[in-house]
C-alpha cells in the first residue's frame, strides 16, 4: 500500500496491444490504475498468450446485464497462487473455501452449494492481513442477519474485524489490510470490497468488473475523504495510505468511534450467476497494476480451454504480471462455477450481400482518378 516504483514493461504486438487496450478502455469510469489509462498501459513480450486467443466479443463493463431465468446449478472450484514478487516480505493473505457446508461442518441452513473466497492485501506487517483470513468467515456466519440477509451480514462482519484489529493487544496497531471477498450460496454472488484489490467475472469471453478500486483519488472516495476532513497528498490518503478502505490502520484511525476519512466499510455487489457465467478473479494490486482485467480473463479462459485447471490459471497470471515487472506481492485467486472447460465461441458469420450502383461505383472511380 506504501509507494513503489512503476515497472518498465515492452514488447508485444502493437497492433493487438492497440485493440486490447481500446476494448479494455471501453465504457471505463476512473483511470485509477495504469491499465486503465491507454498512455501508460505496460506490456512485457509475452505475447504468446494473446497471438492465437479467441477474438474479443465484448468490452469491459462494471456490472452484468439483467440475471436470466435458467435452471443453471453452479459447481464451485479453485486454484491459487501467491508469490512475494520483487518486495522484501510477503504481506499478502489468502483464503479458498469451495465447499462451505463441509468446511463449518453442521446442520447449517443456507443455500447448497456454498462457498468462500478471499484476498487480503496487507501493508505495514502482515498481522491485519492474517487476522482477516482467520476471522472474516466467522464473523460473517455468526451474524444473525445470516443467511437471510447476506449483505447485512457481510457489512457487519467488516465493522467486527476492524474494531476487533482495534482491541487485539497482541497485534500491530499500524498493520492494515485491504478485503476482498466473495460470498457463493447457491446461485447468488456477494462481491465485498474493501481498498484496491479487484474482483472481475468471465462472462463468456467478456471482463466484467465486480468491484471498485478504492483509491483516494477515484472521484468518490475524493469527495468522502475531503468531507470527512482528510487531504490527498500525491495520491496518498493523508500522505501515508494509497487505498482509502481498510481494516486495521488504527494509528490512522484514531480511537473507535471517532470520524475518519479511512473507511472499512465494504462496497458490494450481488449477482445471480447464469450459464454464461463462467469464472471469477481475485486479484490484489499487484496483479492490476500491470494487467487488464480484459488481458486476465482472456488469459485465463485460453487457459481453462487447455488445462480446465484454475490453479495453472493463477499461477499463469502470477507469472505474467511478475515479466511485466509489477513492484509488489502477487496472489491471485480463481474461481470455477463449472466443471467443464469454457466452451469453443463461435462468431457467426454475416450472410448479407451488400452491392454498389452503377451511379455510386461512378462516383468511387471519379474519387480515385482525382487522387
Amino acid at each position: 500500500m506504501y509507494k513503489c516504483c512503476n515497472g518498465k514493461v515492452s514488447g508485444m504486438d502493437q497492433d493487438q496491444i492497440q485493440n486490447e487496450e481500446i476494448l479494455e478502455h471501453s465504457n471505463q469510469l476512473s483511470a485509477a490504475k495504469p491499465p486503465r489509462n491507454l498512455a501508460t498501459m505496460r506490456h512485457c513480450s509475452s505475447s504468446a498468450w494473446l497471438s492465437e486467443s479467441e477474438p474479443d466479443i465484448g468490452i469491459v463493463c462494471l456490472k452484468p446485464p439483467a440475471v436470466e431465468n435458467s435452471g443453471f446449478q453452479p459447481v464451485y472450484r479453485s486454484g491459487s497462487c501467491s508469490e512475494k514478487g520483487p518486495k522484501q516480505f510477503m504481506e499478502d493473505e489468502f483464503i479458498c473455501i469451495d465447499n462451505l457446508h463441509d468446511h463449518l461442518d453442521s446442520d447449517s441452513n443456507f443455500p447448497s452449494p456454498g462457498a468462500f473466497y478471499g484476498v487480503f492485501d496487507g501493508h505495514g506487517g502482515v498481522d491485519a492481513a492474517s487476522f482477516a483470513r482467520e476471522n472474516m468467515l466467522k464473523y460473517i456466519v455468526e451474524d444473525s442477519h445470516f443467511p437471510s440477509s447476506m449483505k447485512r451480514a457481510v457489512k457487519s462482519a467488516y465493522v467486527k474485524a476492524d474494531h476487533a484489529l482495534a482491541d487485539a493487544k497482541s497485534l500491530d496497531r499500524s498493520s492494515g489490510t485491504t478485503a476482498l471477498a466473495a460470498l457463493m450460496l447457491g446461485r447468488t454472488m456477494l462481491i465485498a470490497n474493501a481498498g484496491d484489490s479487484r474482483a472481475v467475472l468471465g462472462k463468456r469471453g467478456r471482463a466484467i468488473e465486480l468491484s471498485k478500486d478504492h483509491k483516494p483519488n477515484c472521484t468518490s472516495e475524493r469527495l468522502r475523504i475531503e468531507k470527512l476532513g482528510g487531504v490527498i497528498y500525491d495520491g496518498y490518503l493523508n500522505g501515508q495510505l494509497s487505498v482509502a478502505r481498510a481494516l486495521g490502520d488504527w494509528h490512522i484511525k484514531g480511537t473507535k468511534g471517532s470520524i475518519c476519512p479511512l473507511s472499512c466499510e465494504p462496497e458490494l455487489e450481488e449477482i445471480v450467476l447464469t450459464e454464461e457465467d463462467e469464472f471469477l478473479v481475485l486479484g490484489c494490486d499487484g496483479l492490476w497494476d500491470v494487467m487488464s482485467s480484459q488481458c486476465a480473463v482472456t488469459m485465463v479462459r485460453k487457459e481453462l480451454m487447455q488445462s480446465n485447471d484454475p490453479e495453472k490459471c493463477s499461477k499463469t497470471l502470477v507469472k505474467e504480471a511478475l515479466q511485466r515487472n509489477s513492484c509488489d506481492n502477487l496472489t491471485v485467486v480463481v474461481i470455477c462455477f463449472s466443471p467443464n472447460p469454457p466452451p469453443r465461441i463461435e462468431i457467426p458469420r454475416s450472410h448479407k450481400r451488400r452491392s454498389i450502383s452503377a451511379e455510386g461505383l461512378d462516383h468511387l472511380k471519379g474519387v480515385l482518378n482525382g487522387l
